[in-house]
């Protein structure tokens, strides 16, 4: 029997599903408009997940007690919360994220009334639009005349746990006021890993090496960054060095590789394949790719680092299991 119910909203391929179901929790909704990340999600978790959230009514969710999504940045409107204000109408926090994907999980979390929710988003979502966004996130979550939740958030680096930088902002929120939480210190829970002992393959196939006219026209491009005084360019990690740490895995991966090259010792670097970025991501190696290798590079290259949001998720349910 499940300890929790949880929904995966803006599921992607499911990073945070996995985390969930680790710590004891059933899912019983998600909802992914991609239609490559479907198929993604579906091949893993043989379930097919709703498309659009702004197409299902709240209603039509199943009743749960933890909601999870990494929902895109968007600027909110702080002008039309003091228009609503000065109006008095209430709810104008609500009122400034229509229009917005934040708004769908507003819509969910004040007609289900979960006990607990975890949002991820981009390290910046804090300094957004001068800070204005992320205000009114906090402020509309945390509303007593509204949605009343306790809320916490954490800038977290996924450096403890893999071979990565890679900064995120977490939101947690509980409707139990008090509640004894903390965002955990991320640490590995079974050694470091490592790239060349748990990330990189041993003989990787030929085609992820760079053609000899990339290689010179992304050492070109650094080197005309760097007179210039800026650090744009390729980065490089040398696979025999145990405490090498990559740069952020992003979402323009296929393009060209540029942001984490893996030095070959030969002329060219190469780029990491579709089951290294997994691996890099914290995906375990039956985690089925079903795409092609353009998509997978933006479906992890988007995804939350699975064992950071297994840390916070024992900790979710820690604080569940103790309010029962």
């Amino acid at each position: 029997m499940s300890k929790f119910k949880f929904i995966d909203l803006f599921a992607g391929i499911g990073g945070m599903r996995i985390a969930f179901e680790k710590t004891g929790g059933e899912c019983v909704f998600s909802s992914e408009i991609d239609k490559y990340a479907r198929r993604t999600y579906s091949a893993n978790f043989n379930e097919d997940p709703f498309g659009d959230i702004t197409g299902i009514s709240p209603k039509a969710i199943p009743d749960h007690d933890v909601l999870l999504a990494g929902f895109p940045c968007q600027p909110f409107s702080l002008a039309g919360v003091s228009k609503n204000n000065s109006l008095g109408k209430e709810h104008g926090f609500k009122h400034a994220t229509q229009g917005t994907m934040f708004h769908e999980i507003v819509r969910i979390l004040e007609e289900k009334s979960p006990r607990a929710f975890l949002l991820e988003n981009v390290k910046n979502l804090k300094s957004h639009d001068k800070g204005n966004t992320f205000q009114i996130i906090l402020d509309t979550l945390q509303d007593p005349e509204g949605l009343n939740y306790d809320v916490y958030h954490r800038v977290i680096d996924s450096a403890g746990v893999v071979p990565q930088h890679r900064e995120r902002t977490y939101i947690c929120g509980f409707k139990e006021h008090n509640a004894e939480f903390e965002f955990p210190d991320i640490l590995p829970v079974n050694g470091k890993i490592t790239l060349k002992e748990h990330i990189l393959d041993e003989e990787p196939d030929p085609k992820y090496t760079l053609s000899t006219k990339l290689w010179q026209y992304l050492q070109e491009y650094k080197r005309k960054h760097q007179e210039r005084g800026n650090g744009f360019g390729y980065g490089m990690v040398d696979p025999n060095d145990p405490g090498a740490v990559t740069r952020t895995l992003s979402a323009r991966y296929y393009k060209d590789g540029s942001e984490i090259l893996i030095d070959t010792g030969a002329d060219t670097p190469r780029r990491l394949t579709p089951r290294e970025c997994a691996r890099l991501m914290g995906y375990p190696d039956d985690f089925h790719i079903p795409v092609s290798d353009t998509q997978a590079y933006k479906q992890f290259g988007n995804s939350v680092v699975v064992p950071v949001v297994g840390q916070i998720a024992e900790a979710v349910g820690a604080v569940i299991s103790t309010s029962d």
